[in-house]
């Protein structure tokens, strides 16, 4: 992926610098198990923090951390695909007579407050509506590589992507409907709703990579691959086989490897918001 040359986004927030003393989180749950629920999450974060908070027993260290040329680079590179994201979304906003509000970006290191409640490194990187900021803690690409097998900036690339596609769904008043639907439905009924969100948001994230790819030519060999192969390494299924050893269909709260790689693909394939149409699409 071709990156260094690119524009660097005004809207970073860098929280980096004071780490977390890490203690054990309760329950015995480890990081790959949360990663299951609240993995590019979006749907409902505030749920999502306060049970990682209520579960940690991890304490600020005021300590700084000397940050790494490699942990600058990455910062770096976040900058940059978030300034592509802000470009894109902002032409096709103005495509349709709409206005693009630009979301903020926060990295963390450990623990960070945010307008939906503290949360953890641990819950992987998410969108609050109610800030429209995306934080994440820079760390999880490590995770993402070794942990899930998803190495590559690209894939990287894709999660930031995705969270943005939570802010488009907020923007056009998608997040409101869902979150409605789900409060007035069963767990299994309001799990379906948050999996149509989740894939919408890969879709998303797609055509980001196809309309920048047309206007910049930002994607190398392998590129395309390196995002689909996330896409199949995230999905609900393949998660719960990971970390518990089989699957329960009903949990899923993100979609299976397969819808999560078909949705993306679709997105990237197309370039157009109305291929995303994941809520009324009749097999998923």
């Amino acid at each position: 992926m071709k990156w260094k040359d690119g524009r660097r986004s005004d809207n970073v927030e860098d929280q980096r610098g004071f780490g977390v003393r890490q203690g054990a989180i309760g329950g015995g749950i480890g990081i790959l198990a949360i990663l299951v629920i609240g993995l590019l999450t979006g749907a409902d974060p505030s749920t999502l923090i306060s049970m990682i908070a209520g579960q940690s027993s991890s304490s600020v260290d005021s300590t700084p951390v000397v940050l790494t040329a490699a942990q600058n680079e990455s910062a770096d590179f976040v900058s940059v695909v978030l300034a592509d994201t802000e470009d894109t979304w902002t032409t096709i906003f103005t495509e349709k007579g709409m206005v693009y509000t630009k979301p903020k970006l926060v990295m963390f290191t450990g623990q960070v407050d945010s307008a939906c409640g503290s949360a953890e490194s641990a819950m992987g990187p998410f969108y609050c509506p109610n800030d429209q900021k995306v934080y994440i803690d820079l760390s999880f690409y490590q995770e993402l590589k070794d942990q899930l097998g998803a190495p590559g900036d690209f894939a990287q690339a894709y999660v930031i992507a995705h969270e943005v596609g939570h802010h488009v769904q907020n923007l056009l008043g998608t997040s409101a409907k869902v979150q409605t639907l789900e409060s007035q439905s069963n767990e299994v009924t309001a799990n379906k709703y948050s999996v149509m969100l989740e894939l919408q948001a890969d879709c998303y994230a797609g055509v980001w990579a196809n309309r920048t790819e047309a206007s910049q030519h930002f994607l190398e060999p392998g590129d395309i691959e390196e995002a689909i192969n996330a896409a199949q390494k995230i999905g609900d299924d393949a998660l719960e086989k990971q970390t518990q050893g089989y699957v329960v269909p009903d949990s899923f709260t993100h979609g299976t490897s397969a819808q999560r790689m078909k949705w993306l693909n679709a997105g990237m394939v197309s370039g157009d918001m109305n291929s995303c149409d994941t809520f009324n699409a009749t097999v998923l």
